[in-house]
């Protein structure tokens, strides 16, 4: 597969956006555990 003289910028925006999907993955499951360990203290 060729992806002729823009191969290193293509190759770089799916390198940043896939980091920038995993940086949102993170950071909904932590603010999902957050939330879980509020709601569960605030049940005590």
């Amino acid at each position: 597969m060729s992806l002729g003289p823009y191969a290193f910028d293509i190759l770089l925006a799916y390198g940043l956006s896939g980091i920038l999907v995993a940086g949102l993955v993170w950071q909904s499951i932590a603010s999902a555990r957050a939330a879980r360990r509020r709601l569960e203290d605030a049940e005590k």
